[in-house]
């Protein structure tokens, strides 16, 4: 999705009209059916009527607030602008471009800002990151309201294992790798088998954001002294999440009750759940890359 819609009944068209040229948007008039087509293109829409108008209408299409569009309302005085879905994911941020450019109101009612604290999507944001374990933001933001949560910043190459309330912000590069290696395997033949599977994808290290495997590799010396050698990130992911992800290829490791190991790796923690390279076996590692 892309773009900034702004849809108003016919009454607010000239002001609409002029919001949508102050944001870099597109006005449509309102009709039955506008909601359902703005949120398979926008990633942004303001809606100039009453709010319950809008609640209404959306209601049967929001689905997961990292995919919904952010939506704000302008109250028809064109006084107010409120974030009324996607608040953390760039509603907030719309309501303060039309405070900027119009001077309209923001209305803020996400616990972390409206209080004057920073939320892990902001944070996120302001840094040009992206969050990989999206469950952990309730988490972690309720600990941001209580003052308990720490910022922590891995300068160099690392491992991480992230618990359920801590939140993992990477580069927004958009590919993911998901690896998996036999007991023992040494750090050259990990790190040539990575090198290769990008090679043959187009792609350079710079474009991979993360690598994933299991907790099953925790102790695998090779497979932590590759990543560090390519200068990535890698994190270890627990049977249950990889267990979420859909995979194509036949894994042996469903003797230990996994899906795989270096798919569901590399889909867990990519932005849209696709792979572009189903795994390839190198030797004694496996690699899949995703987006």
């Amino acid at each position: 999705m892309t773009g900034t819609v702004v849809i108003s009944l016919p009454y607010f068209r000239e002001r609409s009209m002029q919001i949508a040229q102050a944001i870099g948007g597109v006005w449509t008039p309102y009709h039955e059916q506008v909601f359902a087509e703005a949120f398979q293109t926008a990633d942004r829409i303001v809606a100039v009527m009453a709010i319950g108008i809008v609640v209404r209408k959306i209601s049967p299409l929001i689905t997961d607030k990292w995919q919904d569009p952010a939506i704000v309302v302008v109250s028809p005085d064109f006084r107010f602008s409120i974030p009324v879905c996607g608040g953390h994911h760039g509603g907030n941020d719309l309501a303060y471009d039309l405070e900027k450019h119009l001077n309209l109101i923001p209305v803020i009612t996400t616990a972390t800002e409206s209080t004057g604290k920073d939320s892990a999507e902001k944070i996120a944001s302001a840094r040009n990151l992206r969050i990989v374990n999206t469950d952990s933001t309730r988490g972690s933001n309720a600990a941001v309201l209580t003052g308990t949560a720490g910022i922590y910043t891995l300068d160099t190459p690392g491992m991480v294992i992230a618990g359920k309330g801590v939140s993992f912000l990477v580069s927004k590069a958009p590919y993911t790798i998901g690896i998996g290696c036999r007991k023992g395997t040494g750090t050259r033949d990990i790190t040539n088998a990575i090198k290769e599977a990008v090679r043959t994808q187009g792609l350079s290290l710079a474009d991979i954001s993360i690598y994933a495997t299991s907790t099953l590799k925790l102790h695998e010396p090779g497979l932590m002294q590759a990543v560090r050698e390519v200068e990535g990130n890698l994190i270890y992911l627990d049977h249950n999440t990889l267990c979420k992800e859909e995979t194509i290829s036949d894994s042996a490791a469903k003797r230990f009750g996994l899906p795989g190991v270096a798919e569901p790796a590399a889909l867990a923690v990519s932005y849209k759940k696709e792979l572009v390279m189903e795994k390839k076996i190198y030797g004694n590692v496996t690699i899949a890359i995703a987006r």
